[in-house]
């Protein structure tokens, strides 16, 4: 009895407090892991965890890119092919184009040459001028071409367009054409249609419609297109810088009639638009001598550079005109007086 009051007042040891102690620190833990942890609640202002996406929802937007991918490779290939295609036309059209005017040219060349070798000494010549009345009136106004009067080279290409009125070489480029008159009732025909009249982009070398080459007008002012593959009047290009003209200052515009030089003496750029630019397409004939000057004073003024030559009033000029990109609706224009 004794013994068991003396056991129960006793304190526990140290040893025995820190085994009791590990036992309930044990029991703590264990507790708690057990326990399901409380969803947090977001305070105000703060962002809501994102929730995961699930397999489906997955599976849904990888679909979606592989729908737009699919989508962007065939649009891609829509452009290639119809590229392509546009390429390709141009390029058949323009070595079609290009063999067309090749196999008129030799057909004009071989029929000189025959007519050279016939008749050696035999030149150009140029028919009697026209008579006239007091102030440039024909007595006897010219009458259509007929197969009596034209050059044997162009009288092929008379038969096959009878709007053929001459054919204009310049050495150096691919300006090696025939050339036809456009008609005041249809005066834009030639813009897209080719020698045979044919629809083509590439249209024809043609005169305004109100110039005449027969008598000729003051100034005569021929159009052609400025193609990317250097054909029809883009050789024209190579007149902007001086050194080529010092090398290449004559070219020759024949009417079917007549064998013709021209000197080139100016070179200008200016725009096509209403109110803008230089008009010298609308100069045809001059009513006095001042009026003759002031057109080639304005020409050479807006020159690229000073030829140091001067038409006089009486000459005969042309305007070969073709268009210019470094400006809105812009022209190029070479201009060139009769030489022989």
């Amino acid at each position: 009895m004794e013994n068991q009051n003396e056991k129960q007042n006793n304190p526990m040891t140290d040893k025995e407090l820190d085994l009791f102690l590990q036992d309930v620190s044990h029991q703590v833990e264990e507790a708690t892991e057990k326990k399901p942890a409380k969803a947090s609640v977001p305070r105000s202002g703060q962002r809501k965890p994102p929730k995961k996406k699930s397999k489906k929802s997955k599976k849904m937007s990888r679909r979606t890119l592989n729908i737009l991918w699919i989508l962007l490779v065939l649009i891609f290939s829509a452009v290639f092919i119809i590229s392509a295609t546009v390429y390709i036309k141009y390029k058949v059209d323009s070595n079609r184009r290009q063999n067309e005017d090749e196999d008129r040219v030799n057909i004009k060349e071989s029929i000189q040459a025959a007519v050279q070798a016939t008749n050696p000494s035999e030149k150009p010549t140029t028919p009697d001028p026209i008579p006239t009345y007091p102030g440039g009136l024909p007595i006897n106004p010219p009458t259509e071409p007929t197969a009596q009067t034209i050059l044997p080279e162009y009288l092929p290409f008379f038969e096959q367009n009878p709007d053929l009125v001459g054919w204009i070489e310049v050495p150096g480029t691919k300006i090696n054409y025939p050339v036809v008159q456009s008609m005041p009732d249809n005066k834009d025909f030639y813009i897209d249609h080719d020698f045979m009249g044919r629809p083509r982009g590439a249209g024809a070398i043609y005169v305004r419609e109100s110039c005449d080459v027969f008598m000729p007008s003051d100034n005569v002012t021929i159009y052609g297109h400025h193609m990317k593959d250097m054909t029809m009047f883009a050789g024209l290009d190579y007149y902007w810088e001086k050194s080529w003209w010092e090398t290449h200052q004559t070219f020759t515009f024949d009417t079917i009639f007549e064998h013709h030089t021209y000197q080139v003496f100016a070179v200008f750029r200016t725009s096509a638009n209403i109110g803008e630019g230089f008009s010298y397409h609308q100069f045809e004939n001059a009513a006095t001598e001042k009026e003759f000057d002031l057109f080639v004073d304005t020409v050479k003024t807006l020159s690229r550079y000073d030829t140091g030559i001067t038409p006089q009033y009486g000459d005969k000029l042309v305007c070969l005109s073709t268009c210019e990109y470094s400006m809105n609706n812009g022209r190029l224009v070479v201009v060139a007086k009769r030489i022989s």
